[in-house]
């Protein structure tokens, strides 16, 4: 299961950095790297921390077939995909979702506190978009008063409240996930963000 939803998370960041990389107008090669930095980079991290080498995208080619595939399709159905910023909005919520629960179980697999497990989906969740952003020249989305690695967080102590009730460990996953992109496509939705330190202050 949960190497399913990491090919799925792989995907959906994999074309949230084409969406990027389209926006800036990018060469075929700038926007396939974006696309590869942007769904491998929060998993490579989250994988030299905890010992877990070489990396996952290195020993299975798979990673890099479906971030190929999904740079392609994502490409050559660019004009079709309607709202750029609500579709980048869409795959990125989709990602975070999907690897904030795949980097609990990482973590919950090689027996770590709770608290480094929900650090580890958070790290794996939102760093592969934060690359993304320093190489498009954006100021990452984390960095932001956008909820963002909140709902990561949420998500993440979300699971180990499920874990407590009588119900399946992979259910438990799968509803921290939904709790993640919910929370974010609700603040999105409904402009919900962090409180500001600099309301009173000129710029």
């Amino acid at each position: 299961m949960f190497y399913s939803l990491d090919i799925l998370g792989t995907v959906a960041f994999a074309i949230s950095g084409v969406l990027v990389a389209l926006s800036k107008r990018m060469d075929p090669f700038g926007i396939l790297i974006i696309a590869f930095v942007t769904a491998v980079g929060g998993g490579t991290l989250r994988d030299v921390l905890i010992g877990d080498t070489p990396v996952s995208w290195m020993k299975n080619m798979t990673y890099t077939y479906v971030i190929l595939g999904a740079t392609i399709f994502a490409v050559v159905l660019r004009n079709k995909i309607d709202y750029l910023r609500k579709s980048l909005l869409l795959f990125d919520t989709i990602g975070i979702g999907l690897y904030t629960v795949v980097g609990i179980e990482k973590g919950v697999s090689v027996g770590l506190n709770p608290i480094i497990c929900i650090s580890l989906g958070t790290m794996s969740a939102c760093f592969g978009g934060v690359i993304r952003d320093i190489l498009c020249n954006e100021i990452p989305v984390i960095f932001r008063k956008e909820i963002y690695a909140t709902a990561c967080i949420v998500g993440g102590f979300s699971y180990f409240l499920f874990k407590k009730l009588p119900i399946e460990v992979d259910l438990a996953f799968v509803l921290a996930g939904l709790i993640v992109i919910i929370i974010r496509l609700l603040a999105v939705r409904f402009k919900i963000s962090l409180p500001s330190l600099y309301k009173n202050e000129l710029d």
